[in-house]
Order: C-alpha cells, then structure tokens, then sequence
C-alpha cells in the first residue's frame, strides 16, 4: 500500500535488522523498542489490522511467531515474553499495518507493568456478550 512503511519496509525501500523472512511473514527489531530483542513479525501483504487480515495470511503470520518468539527467549534469555497487537489508533497503533509484537521479559523490569481489571456490573457481563455474539 502506497505510504505504508512496513509495505515500504517488506520491499527493501527502508532498511531493517531482519531477524526472520519467507514468502509470507517479515519479521525485525522494533527501533523504538521497550525491551532489549522487541521484535516486530508482519504479513508482507499489507492489511491494517487482525480483523481484516486475510485469514490464510493471518494463519501463517501465526504459524511461525512461535518459532520466531522462541529464538528471541533463548538469545535473549529472558523469563517470559508478551505478544501484543495494537488494534487501531485508540489502541496504540501507530503503524497502520498489521504486526505482532514479541517483547522479552525479564521479573521485575516494569515493562507494561499493571493491568487495569475490573469487575462487571450485575447482568452487565451477559448483554456484552450477549451484543457480541450477535456481530459473529
């Protein structure tokens, strides 16, 4: 897509540190990363967001992020690691193109530390749902 820098990327316009390519998916470092090896893995056909991604594609983005997040773990001998998608501009996405990304996680680092749960209102759980089902 024209604009896109991860479509620009994908076509060898803008340079990256690859870590990973094939037919489908590109994956590279995240240059404003939040943990040493954050690392970015994208459909090379572009789509905005997961919903409207192809669900061929999105199934062999899928297939190797896996792989991809297990060579991060071992090189960078974390404890654990986050997959995040940014779904839209509400949601932090700052690039409109589909991409994962796989974080490494060490105990104690404060990355992404806090999740802001809360409980649902009596019979507010049933009509969420209830409003969902009826949009599959």
């Amino acid at each position: 897509m024209d604009g896109c820098v991860f479509c620009k990327m994908v076509a060898g316009e803008i340079p990256v540190t690859k870590i990973y390519e094939d037919e489908v998916v590109l994956a590279f470092l995240d240059i404003g990363p939040i943990s040493d090896g954050h690392t970015l893995v994208i459909p090379k056909t572009h789509s905005p967001q997961v919903h409207a991604c192809d669900p061929e594609v999105l199934s062999a983005v899928v297939a190797r992020l896996g792989r991809i997040a297990g060579a991060v773990v071992a090189a960078m001998g974390v404890e654990g690691y986050n997959v995040l998608v940014n779904n839209g501009s509400a949601a932090g996405q700052v690039v409109d193109h589909l991409h994962f990304h796989i974080i490494p996680r060490k105990m104690g680092d404060r990355v992404l530390s806090g999740w802001p749960s809360y409980k649902y209102k009596a019979g507010q759980i049933e009509e969420i749902a209830g409003r969902i089902r009826a949009n599959l």
